[in-house]
Formats: C-alpha cells, structure tokens, sequence
C-alpha cells in the first residue's frame, strides 16, 4: 500500500481506540458510504432510462432530482411503485470463493403531483408534488471464509486495547468496569481472555490468543457473515414554476429517514493439530441497529433554448440527520489451557453497559451534490401525445467526502467529541468526491413506449489497493392511453467493491472482492386526472 493508505489505516485504528463511554456506539468510516454510494431511485419509466432526470422532467421522480422539471405538469397525476430485487454476490477472500443471495420487495415513488395550468396573460404554471420514496435498498447478505496465515480478526481488539493503555491509562480493571470505555470490543476479549497481557522482557504487552499459531506459520480458518435490511427512505415536498415554458425552476424540501439494521458474525479457528498452543476457536457477534430522521434541499432549473432542447442544473444540500444507535455483541472462545485442556468463555456488553443495548445519538451530515443535465426531445410539440421520443444524460458529482459527525448529547463525554473528530478526519482521507453518468432514452409508438439506459457510478475511495463501481443497464416498455398508464422496466446492476473484516495498523491488510449482481423488476402504476 502507498504512504496515503498507510496513513489513513493508521488513523483508522486511531479513532478506534478512542471510543470513550457505554453512551457511544462508534460510527464508523463505511457509515459515511453507506448513505451516499447508491444508485438514482426513480419510477419504471426513469429506470428505464439509466435513472437520468436532471432535464427531462415530467415525473415525479423529479422530485427527489430536480424539483424544476415538475414545472411540465398541467395537470394532476397518481403513480405508485413497487419493485423486486433479486441479488446474487460473489466474494472472492484469500483464493476462496463464495457465492450468496438477497432478495427484497422495494417502493419506489409514491405520490401525488398537482399541476396548476396556464395562467393565460403571464404564460406561467406552477406544479407541486408530494412523494415518499425508498432512496437506497440496504437488505444484503455478505458471506465468506478463507485460511489467513497472516493476521486475526482478534489482533484489531489487542491494538485497540494497547493504544487505550498509552493514550488514556486504561487498564484491565477499567476495561472490565460495568461502565467499560470498551464494551463491544476489547472488554468481551479481555474477559473472554481472547486477549490478556504477557510480559515481554521488561515490558507488558497486549497479545491476541491466536497469535501464537500465526508465529508457528500456521493458518486460521476465518468466516464472515454480514446480514443487513431496511434501507434510506424519503418523503419529499415539492414545487414548480414554469414561465413561458422557457425557464422552469424548482425546489423540495426532503425529510430522510434511516432505518437500518446488520447482524455481523466472524468465526476464527486453529486449523493446526496442536492442542497446547493457547487457542482453540472463537465466534464474535455484532448487532447494530440505526435509526434517524433529517432534512435536506434541492433547487434546480431548466431552460429551453430551443423547444426541443432542455438543460438542467441541480443543487442538493446535505442531509442533517439526527440519528441513534443500538448495539449489543458478544463472544464465545474456546482457550485451550496448559495440559491441552479446553475452557469455553461467553460474554455479551450488556454486561458492561448496565444490562441494557449501549446507545449513541448524533447528528450526521450527508455528502452535497451537483447535477448538469440535457435533454433532445424528438418532435417537441405542446401536445405531448405527439411527441416521438427523446434522449437524455446526466453528469453528477457526490462530494462523498464531505460526510461528517458530531455529537447530539449535551452530556457526551469529551472522549466521545474527540472520537467525532478523528472520525472525520478519517472520512475526508479515506473517500473523495465521484462523478456518476447517467443516460437513457425514449421512443413512442402511438401508445406504446420502448426504453433503454446506463448508469455508471465513480469509485469513492481514495487510494485503496481496489477499485470499485457500479453501473446498471435498463430497458423497459411503457403503455399511456385514456389517463391511465403503466410502465414495467428491467434493470441489471453490477457493483464491484471490497469488504474488510478488520483493520490492523502497520501491515497490509487482508480484504474480500466482491462483485454484488442484482435483478431489479420495477412497475409504476398511475393515473391523471
């Protein structure tokens, strides 16, 4: 790895070995990508179309993309619609593949539109839209398991314990407190003696239990299993003016909602026939739950230069969302004793987090985002039952960099606020800002319509020794006829990323390659009036 990856793994096990008191949860960097790396959420007809709408308008998608666009309607409309999801991944971890799948029933865009008509004299309409929308679908299975001769996933609970140590005093007797400063981590390992402390020459250090079979050249059996659900939902008020069909400019006004939930379980074994080496096996749990509601702005605007060309430009504010956490872990191990012996420990942090889940409230910004966009409409007509067809494209940027933390509690310890700051430090090293494309087009039989589209989305790591994406082909066909209409689209994504069961300083750390295939049938049901 390059000096920037070095730092930013560094820093990473930094702010790790900050978390200070029951009442914080750790958020942690993957926080920051989970609610900004996703693809546009729309209607059938714009999924169809690789997701664009920074231009075109004329969907209540618009809403949720540029709000300007819902300046075409005239007249009122209903639409609901519900998708399916279908994923398969594939995860290749140190030589051993694996293959798992996900599916889940969505929502897509659901609301009302009101269109205002032409005010005769001053050629202007207005529009206003109310929608809820499921942003981005978060129900996953991860599962993987490999031989690692290199590290342990215990190794990150005894670096986290010795950076405590130095930087806070913190010994074993705080450690194992009811109000441990380390109860999902370090205090199940300490208890469980998964880690314990040894002496060195003159020096006590920290070691993990596995360790000892790592220095013998032997591998450990490793498996990580991570099941996620819920999602990123929105419910958006919108408005439109449209002056002359020449300029449109819009804005919403969008209340986020997170509601997300993951179990994670990570099993380590000794894979060795020696029974006198100090370790047997262990299996770590984490249960990890997010709830939050927010706020958020977008304005944008449309100009017609000509009446068959339109371009748009849109402005999102960050998302403020005032969220909590619950988390509960706990540990089993199995220690072999001096004789070959076998002693079996479980834990949960419960009982260090007076009996009950450890709770963080905070407030969480979301990255901003930019949109230009432009649309071609074949046979531009005020009648837009003569129109042909159109093509449209999309260029965004996501400043996925500019997530940040900050405490919700009047009462958080000074630990805590410190931890907020590392964290951010971290995020702005560990993502950059992404450009993602969008494109799709139309073409209208009477009252049949044939779509296709692509989207591509940019890699928002800065400097890891992987490279991510996604991009999504779509096609679909539409049917409008008396008010009445109903649009059924296909959508193919392909994401590749990484997932990194732990993160240990001053060594190359060891990661899964994942390539995420999901189906996704979409079908939007509407109505004018």
């Amino acid at each position: 790895m390059g000096d920037k990856q070095s730092s930013y793994m560094k820093k990473y096990l930094f702010i790790i070995c900050l978390i200070g008191s029951m009442d914080v949860v750790a958020q942690v960097p993957e926080d920051a990508i989970r609610y900004s790396w996703y693809p546009q959420s729309g209607t059938a007809r714009n999924q169809a179309i690789g997701g664009a709408m920074g231009s075109l308008g004329g969907d209540i998608t618009a809403t949720f993309v540029n709000p300007a666009g819902l300046g075409f309607y005239k007249t009122q409309e209903f639409v609901f619609t519900p998708s399916f999801i279908f994923t398969n991944n594939k995860v290749d971890y140190r030589g051993t593949n694996s293959t798992n799948n996900r599916n889940a029933l969505t929502v897509g865009p659901i609301g009302w539109v009101f269109g205002m008509g032409d005010n005769v004299k001053k050629r202007q309409s207005t529009a206003f839209s109310i929608a809820f929308t499921q942003t981005a679908n978060l129900n996953n299975v991860i599962q993987y398991k490999g031989l690692n001769n290199l590290s342990s996933f215990s190794e990150q609970f005894a670096e986290e314990f010795a950076n405590a140590n130095q930087q806070y005093g913190i010994g074993i007797d705080e450690v194992l407190n009811q109000n441990s400063p380390l109860p999902y981590t370090s205090a199940p390992a300490v208890y469980t003696f998964l880690i314990d402390t040894v002496t060195r020459g003159n020096q006590i250090v920290v070691r993990a239990a596995p360790e000892n079979i790592l220095d013998a050249g032997q591998a450990l059996q490793q498996e990580y299993r991570r099941k996620t659900s819920g999602g990123l939902y929105e419910l958006a008020f919108g408005a439109a003016v449209n002056d002359n069909d020449k300029w449109l400019f819009g804005a919403s006004m969008g209340v986020p909602i997170i509601d997300y939930a993951s179990n994670t379980t990570f099993k380590e074994n000794d894979t060795s026939s020696n029974t006198l080496n100090g370790f047997k096996s262990f299996e770590y749990t984490d249960d990890y739950v997010t709830r939050g509601i927010g706020l958020n702005l977008k304005l944008g605007a449309i100009f017609r230069p000509r009446e068959y060309i339109r371009i748009g430009v849109a402005l999102h504010t960050p998302s403020f969302i005032w969220a909590q956490d619950e988390r509960t872990t706990t540990l089993h191990t199995d220690i072999e004793g001096p004789s070959g012996n076998v002693t079996q420990y479980d834990v949960s942090s419960e009982i260090f987090t007076n009996g009950q889940p450890g709770k963080s409230k905070y407030l969480q910004m979301s990255p901003w985002k930019a949109m230009l966009s432009a649309s071609y409409v074949f046979r531009e007509t005020e009648n837009v039952t003569r129109q042909k067809g159109f093509l449209t494209a999309d260029v965004e940027y996501v400043n996925h960099k500019g997530t940040r933390f900050s405490d919700n509690n009047k009462e958080s310890s000074s630990l805590s606020k410190d931890y907020k700051k590392q964290l951010n430090e971290v995020i702005k090293d560990a993502y950059k800002g992404a450009f993602n494309f969008r494109v799709g087009g139309e073409l209208k039989f009477n009252i049949i319509m044939a779509r296709l589209g692509f989207a591509y989305y940019g890699d928002p790591y800065r400097d890891v020794p992987f490279k991510a994406s996604k991009m999504l082909a779509s096609g679909g066909l539409g049917y409008r006829n008396k008010g009445f209409f109903i649009d059924l689209t296909y959508v193919q994504h392909l994401t590749k990323d990484a997932n990194m069961p732990y993160v240990l300083s001053g060594q190359d750390n060891t990661f899964a390659t994942t390539r995420v295939q999901q189906s996704n049938v979409v079908a939007t049901l509407g109505w004018k009036f």
